[in-house]
């Protein structure tokens, strides 16, 4: 048995303006995270996301990706600066990353 770390990542297939995000996009985010970790997954049904920000509504299709990961700072820090990428890169006002611990059994 051992104890790891999950980090979720919502990654939408729409800029904020509309338009669909070319699918290289999330390709490029999943082998940055299999580069770096040796492994990933992603769900390939849509999650629908609603969301406002500054008195704006928001409508997302979402693609759910996720790492296991050893529990570091090290790793902490990569999910902090990799989520700066990806808003730059999806050109979002926010990425809804989450994390928590996970027991492999």
């Amino acid at each position: 048995m051992s104890v790891l770390r999950r980090y979720e990542i919502l990654l939408p297939s729409q800029f904020n303006d509309g338009r669909r995000v070319p699918e290289e996009f999330l390709a490029a985010a999943l082998f940055d995270l299999e580069r770096q970790f040796g492994a990933v997954s992603c769900e390939t049904q849509t999650i629908h996301g609603f969301w406002q920000n500054q008195g704006e509504s928001f409508r997302d299709p979402l693609v759910r990706v996720f790492a296991d990961v050893e529990d570091t700072p090290v790793n902490r820090q990569f999910f902090i600066q990799f989520k700066e990428r990806l808003k730059t890169r999806f050109q979002q006002h926010e990425i809804w990353m989450t994390t928590y611990l996970v027991e492999i059994i």
